[in-house]
């Protein structure tokens, strides 16, 4: 059965934790511990400013409860929030955690492009989490599949017929296993970079190349663990970056921006994001990898308020998961599924198009 539901939900955004190069993270029942070592060349900055930055997740003013309370430690000792941190100071955090125990059913709009006993394809919206994570138990893919579906198979993670993910704000498909067999079979396709999966994204520019490929490992930034970064082997040579190749083409050159095919050969986190930065061309608006600013153009007022007035028109990066393709787990036969473009992206693909005409 195939059906439509209004898709309308949107979902607030939520960032992994941000730490410095040593990182405690434990978890028990009550508490979220986090413990952060101050970089060597931090100035000085009030505690509760710090704490904020590092974990955005945090309110300043819960921060400064938990300091009254006696929750916030530096190098073992009580503090107040006027106190100033300084290089490798070693902070240690509790903070109550929210409840947590089984994602719960919601009555979440789900476009369903696709659907047969073992499996279904979700056009998913751009702001919509896909499972559930810290400071964000509700209002995610996993509520939403769990009030439509019952009996959806368990992952490793004890997501319900979760298979793979895309980020919040990417708007595109995702396939959802509906039996063991067809999680375990769709998971090996996965793990085997079998599956057919290509993106759409606005970036920056234009690549020299009209098609290439990007074969260069990801790992998580050092400094900022919400951001991946690329550690091509002939700077880095050996490292805890994992491998990560993304093939490209350009099909549409609009001079300050073009509109690029990308197949994921592998699908490591937030890995054309952070291909696309690394060759210099961001995707448009991306926030995190620093596509969010004008970087390529003129600097005359006009040229800035069109960008501007793009960047509203489409509040988060420009990236679609378009299309995906996989050998169905029962019937052995391949399949394969598109989706156009959401309505934000075109617009303003459509207003480049225009602008340069």
């Amino acid at each position: 059965m195939t059906f439509v539901r209004n898709n309308d939900y949107f979902c607030h955004s939520i960032n992994p934790f941000c730490m410095e190069e040593d990182i405690d993270l434990l978890e028990d029942a009550l508490y979220e511990h986090h413990h952060l070592v101050v970089d060597p060349k931090q100035s000085l900055v009030r505690i509760d400013k710090f704490i904020t930055d590092k974990l955005s997740q945090v309110s300043r003013h819960k921060v400064q409860l938990a300091i009254e309370a006696g929750f916030i430690t530096v190098n073992e000792k009580v503090t107040k929030a006027n106190y100033k941190v300084k290089p490798a100071d070693h902070i240690s955090i509790s903070l109550p955690t929210p409840p947590r125990g089984e994602a719960q059913p919601e009555n979440i709009p789900l476009e369903i492009v696709y659907e047969d006993d073992d499996l279904l394809l979700v056009n998913k919206s751009a702001g919509m989490v896909v499972h559930p994570a810290y400071n964000h138990w509700e209002g995610t893919l996993v509520n939403a599949l769990l009030y439509h579906f019952s009996q959806l198979p368990k992952n490793a993670d004890g997501r319900p017929g979760l298979v793979h993910r895309i980020d919040k704000d990417t708007s595109g498909l995702l396939v959802v296993a509906k039996t063991e067999e067809a999680l375990v079979h769709l998971a090996r396709q996965f793990y085997d970079h079998s599956i057919t999966r290509t993106y759409q994204a606005l970036v920056w520019g234009c690549p020299t190349n009209t098609e290439g490929t990007v074969n260069v490992p990801l790992g998580r930034s050092q400094k900022d663990r919400r951001i991946v970064e690329a550690y091509p082997i002939e700077k880095y040579g050996v490292t805890p970056a994992k491998n990560a190749i993304t093939h490209y083409k350009v099909l549409k050159n609009l001079h300050y921006v073009s509109l690029l095919e990308c197949r994921l050969e592998t699908g490591r986190t937030h890995q054309i994001r952070a291909h696309m930065k690394y060759l210099g061309h961001p995707i448009f608006n991306d926030a995190t990898y620093n596509g969010d600013k004008i970087l390529r153009g003129t600097v005359f007022s006009a040229y800035k308020a069109f960008v501007e007035n793009c960047f509203k028109m489409i509040p988060r990066q420009a990236l679609h998961a378009k299309s995906l393709g996989f050998i169905h787990p029962t019937t052995h036969q391949y399949m394969y599924f598109e989706t156009p473009l959401p309505d934000d992206f075109q617009q303003v693909l459509g207003k480049w198009e225009k602008y340069i005409q």
